[in-house]
């Protein structure tokens, strides 16, 4: 399909908690360092131009694929258009961006010129990427509050501490454990594996682990609103 004077372009926002079994796990995300002008040297959100045969979800997990296994990946939607004239230099292209999530603790081999990068120290970024970057974080934080998204952040059982640990990174500030176990069994989004964690060298009784129930995105409650203590 023809665009005229307008392209198109796909980028995605995939991000991943990093970092679990450190005391300040991090919420990161894959970036890669342009090699070519414009914007030599600077970093980008992996994606590309829309193919003329191709629709919008395709293309991105078309071009994802060239950074990361695809298999990672927990979860994928489409977040927001930015559309500013003269965001890039050229033609004018139109971005659709995705938001991406990679959950815990998975690996997922990288090309040499892709790493994984702390949110809250960005490097130099490429064009309008950073604003993109800020506005999945956002729109994140807000899926954490009202849907199961958790689910594709976290491993496949996990104590409630490592849960506080992820949606902590994820929000930007401290979650209290009880409150999210209770709000999260209270919407039967989390749920008891009925196995416990391995004993630490500090012994003491084994934590407890849980899991999600689904692993299908879904609203669990659309009024609901976790917010910073104090």
């Amino acid at each position: 399909m023809p665009y005229g004077n307008t392209a198109h372009e796909v980028l995605a926002v995939v991000f991943q908690v990093r970092d679990l079994s450190s005391r300040q796990p991090t919420l990161n995300v894959l970036l890669w360092q342009r090699a070519l002008e414009p914007e030599r040297g600077k970093w980008s959100l992996p994606g590309g131009r829309l193919g003329d045969d191709e629709d919008l979800t395709s293309s991105v997990r078309r071009q994802l694929a060239e950074k990361v296994d695809l298999r990672e990946l927990a979860h994928l939607e489409q977040l927001a258009v930015f559309s500013d004239p003269a965001r890039i230099p050229g033609v004018r292209t139109i971005a659709s961006t995705f938001l991406g999530l990679v959950p815990s603790p998975a690996t997922p081999a990288l090309p040499s010129d892709t790493r994984w990068h702390n949110v809250n120290d960005l490097p130099p970024m490429a064009f309008d990427h950073a604003p993109m970057v800020e506005h999945a974080r956002t729109r994140l934080a807000a899926k954490l509050s009202y849907t199961n998204i958790g689910f594709a952040l976290a491993p496949k059982e996990f104590a409630i501490s490592t849960l506080r640990d992820i949606y902590s990174a994820a929000l930007g500030y401290q979650v209290d454990a009880t409150n999210l176990q209770r709000v999260l069994e209270r919407r039967n989004v989390i749920t008891r594996t009925g196995t416990t964690a391995r004993s630490g060298r500090s012994g003491g009784r084994p934590a407890a682990l849980y899991g999600f129930t689904e692993s299908r995105y879904r609203v669990t409650d659309e009024f609901a609103a976790l917010r910073p203590p104090g």
